[in-house]
C-alpha cells in the first residue's frame, strides 16, 4: 500500500479563492476585511511569515497594516500599539507574530487582544468557547488540520483519533475539534507510556511535537489518516531540509493518506488566518448569523 498524499498546497488554494470570491461581496457592501500584523524585532524566519500574510491577504482582497517594531521594544509599549488596533474599527483581526523578543511578556500581550480580533484564536476567551463547544475563533493550524482530515475522510464520527503534543496552539485544540466532530480522542504527549502502541490504534494520528521523526513508520496504523504538524530544520548530507515529526518516507507504506513536509500543513495555516480575519469583519457588522465562511 501506498499512501494518498494530501496535497496541503491546492486545499489551501481552493479555500483563499473562496475566501477572495466572500471578501469581494463585502467590499461591495462597504466592508474590507482589515488585518493588522505586529512584528517586534528582525527574526529571519518571523520575516519570512509575515511577508508571506500579507502578501496572501492582499491578493485575497484583504487590507492590510503592518506595524513593524525594534527588537527594544517593551511589553507596555506592545500593549499600547494593541489597544490601538483594537480601537481602529478598520482593523477587523490582530496578528502578533510570535515568537517575541525575550523580556516581553507574551502571555500578556496576547490577552490584550480583543477576543472578536483575535484571528489567531489564542486569545483565553476564545479557547473557552471551543472548549464549551460555543462559536469561537479557532486557531489556525489545527483548523487547518481539520480541512486536510475532511479532504480525505468526510466522516469522522465514531473515528479513534491520536493528537501527540499538548500545545495550546495546536494538541489541545486540535483535540476539541476532533471531539466535536465525534472522534473518540486521545492526547498523548513526553510521558506517555507506549506510545508506539497508542500510535498503533489511531485511525487519524496528528503529529505536533516539534521533534524531527520522532515518530516511525511502523508506528502508522494501516490506512490511518496521518496530519504532521512538524516543521523541523536539519543537515543531511551538508544541506539544510525541512522534516516533520513523522517519519514520512517510513509511513508511506502504511498510512492511507498524510501530509507532507513541506506542502501539508502549513499553507493550510496562512488560508485559515485569512478565513478568521473574513469571519471577524463579517461579525463586527452582523455577529455570527451574517453568512461566515465555513468549512
Amino acid at each position: 500500500m501506498t499512501a494518498t498524499i494530501i496535497d496541503g498546497r491546492a486545499v489551501a488554494e481552493r479555500l483563499r479563492e473562496r475566501i477572495a470570491a466572500r471578501t469581494a461581496e463585502l467590499a461591495q457592501q462597504g466592508l474590507v476585511p482589515g488585518l493588522a500584523v505586529v512584528l517586534v524585532g528582525d527574526d529571519p524566519a518571523s520575516q519570512v511569515y509575515v511577508g508571506s500574510k500579507t502578501q496572501q491577504a492582499a491578493a485575497a482582497g484583504i487590507k492590510h497594516f503592518d506595524h513593524r517594531l525594534p527588537a527594544t521594544t517593551d511589553t507596555a509599549q506592545l500593549i499600547e500599539l494593541v489597544n490601538k488596533l483594537n480601537a481602529q474599527p478598520d482593523v477587523h483581526g490582530i496578528l502578533v507574530q510570535l515568537p517575541l523578543p525575550s523580556g516581553v511578556d507574551s502571555a500578556a500581550v496576547l490577552a490584550a487582544i480583543d477576543p472578536a480580533k483575535d484571528v489567531d484564536g489564542f486569545h483565553a476567551v476564545n479557547a473557552g468557547r471551543l472548549a464549551l463547544g460555543q462559536p469561537a475563533t479557532v486557531p489556525c493550524t489545527p483548523l487547518g488540520c481539520l480541512i486536510l482530515i475532511r479532504a480525505v475522510l468526510p466522516n469522522l464520527a465514531g473515528k479513534r483519533a491520536v493528537v501527540v503534543g499538548r500545545s495550546n496552539i495546536v494538541g489541545k485544540p486540535m483535540a476539541q475539534l476532533l471531539l466535536q466532530n465525534d472522534c473518540t480522542v486521545t492526547i498523548a504527549h513526553s510521558r506517555t507510556r507506549d506510545l508506539p502502541q497508542l500510535c498503533r490504534e489511531a485511525e487519524i494520528l496528528v503529529a505536533a511535537i516539534g521533534r524531527p521523526k520522532a515518530i516511525a513508520g511502523d508506528w502508522i496504523r494501516p490506512g490511518a489518516v496521518v496530519i504532521d504538524v512538524g516543521i523541523n530544520r536539519v543537515t543531511v548530507d551538508g544541506k539544510n531540509k525541512l522534516v516533520g515529526d513523522v517519519d514520512y518516507e517510513g509511513a508511506l507504506a502504511h498510512a492511507g493518506a498524510i501530509t507532507p513536509v513541506p506542502g501539508g500543513v502549513g499553507p493550510m495555516t496562512i488560508a485559515c488566518l485569512l478565513m478568521n480575519t473574513l469571519n471577524a469583519a463579517i461579525r463586527s457588522r452582523h455577529g455570527d448569523q451574517g453568512g461566515l465562511l465555513t468549512v
